[in-house]
């Protein structure tokens, strides 16, 4: 039961980062009127938090090995709690400043089962080999897909039976119902001798590859950071598909689930890189593909939801596993790199609401509102175009990569 409990728990966390990478612009912006320039900068203030925090999460993860099972149990904990307020709150006068309130809450809580889940790798894994590092990063990145899908599904069920505010306030509770149930069953898991290793050190990052990873993670994070938090906008807006967007949400990460194990399996065989080298260019097609897709053309949209979704399957178990495989190898600590690993990610997130929401703004566009073709224009842009250029880069920066980290 030790691999499908690492699946419950990322299942917890996936379910809780969807509300806040995908449903929070649109949360915010309709349900509390607040304007999508604010949005960003809420965001992008929380990182200023987390540049502290997450590699701190990270360092006393480490320090206190013995104490694991109070981490997990905190992270549900602060999920629990911070959900139902999140998506109780109300328009007012105030309510800029209490949804980063309880952003905060969130993504210290959201960030510390993250750091914990990921920097335990060598300590959930059967052995800490690569290949028992790969199948164990299989069966997270799998139940990370199933929580997607869950939190994707779950307003517009909830909504359909009839739920007030959109089906969010229901959603919120049933956040916290899954944070609390996941701390009892997952509970064992927290409970192995934790596998630690040396500090960890920028030249000690650089010898064992692990920085190089680290940048590339940031890079490939920013493609994925800024169509997610566009996909409401581009599916109901520019592609005119009301209605459309949970299904299609679906189908994307179903994708990416379902491929997960070729993925691994494949990378068994011609190691991670070769394996990321074919699955990018997927993402680059759909990019494409996107930019220049007529509105009301749901089939269309659908099969590069499916392509794209395949090729985040390969980037969300790869490059964690190559990652911990090049820590671990190193001898080094994974939890405080596994800090800075966890702020990369939520910096291309904020890097992306702060920078495309407001230019947005700019350009007239108003969610769920008639817009001009300029205000279509700048989203058909910063959906489509600016993702395909920094996939572009990313996958420069892979076949950058130097031999020894190829084979890892």
């Amino acid at each position: 039961m030790l691999y499908p409990r690492v699946s419950l728990y990322a299942l917890m966390l996936a379910a809780a980062g969807i509300p806040l990478y995908i449903h929070l612009p649109r949360f915010a912006s309709v349900n509390l009127g607040i304007g999508l320039g604010v949005v960003g900068t809420i965001l992008l203030l929380i990182r200023v938090v987390d540049l502290v925090q997450d590699p701190l999460i990270g360092w006393a993860i480490d320090r206190f090995p013995g104490a694991q099972t109070l981490f997990a149990m905190m992270a549900a904990g602060g999920l629990a709690i911070g959900f139902p307020l999140l998506f109780s709150l109300d328009p007012g006068p105030n309510v800029a400043f209490q949804l980063m309130l309880v952003l905060i809450l969130l993504f210290s809580a959201y960030s510390l089962g993250m750091i914990l889940l990921y920097g335990r790798s060598a300590t959930l894994a059967l052995s800490p080999r690569p290949r028992d590092l790969m199948t164990l990063a299989a069966y997270r990145e799998v139940g990370m897909l199933a929580g997607v899908v869950i939190a994707a599904l779950m307003p517009t069920i909830f909504a359909a039976a009839g739920a007030d505010n959109g089906g969010y306030r229901t959603f919120g509770l049933f956040l916290g119902v899954v944070a609390m149930a996941t701390a009892l069953i997952t509970r064992p898991i927290w409970q192995r001798t934790p596998v630690l290793g040396d500090g960890i050190s920028i030249s000690g990052m650089v010898q064992a590859g692990a920085l190089r990873l680290l940048f590339l993670a940031l890079i490939n994070s920013l493609p994925v950071a800024i169509t997610s938090t566009l996909f409401l906008f581009f599916v109901e807006d520019r592609l005119q598909l009301a209605g459309m967007a949970g299904p299609l949400l679906i189908l994307f990460f179903l994708s990416a689930g379902l491929s997960v194990p070729v993925w691994t399996r494949l990378s068994y065989r011609i190691g991670p890189r070769e394996t990321l080298l074919i699955a990018m260019p997927l993402s680059i097609i759909g990019f494409v593909g996107a930019a220049f897709l007529a509105p009301g053309n749901p089939g269309g949209f659908a099969a590069i939801c499916i392509a794209s979704g395949i090729a985040l399957g390969a980037d969300m178990v790869l490059l964690p596993a190559m990652f911990s495989v090049a820590l671990t190898g190193a001898g080094l600590n994974a939890s405080a790199a596994f800090g800075l690993w966890s702020f990369a990610g939520k910096m291309g997130l904020a890097l992306a609401a702060f920078l495309v929401l407001p230019v947005l703004e700019l350009n007239g566009f108003v969610p769920g509102q008639a817009n001009s073709a300029r205000a279509l224009g700048a989203l058909n842009l910063a959906y489509a175009a600016i993702p395909c250029i920094l996939k572009l880069i990313a996958l420069g920066f892979v076949l950058s990569l130097a031999p020894e980290e190829r084979t890892q």
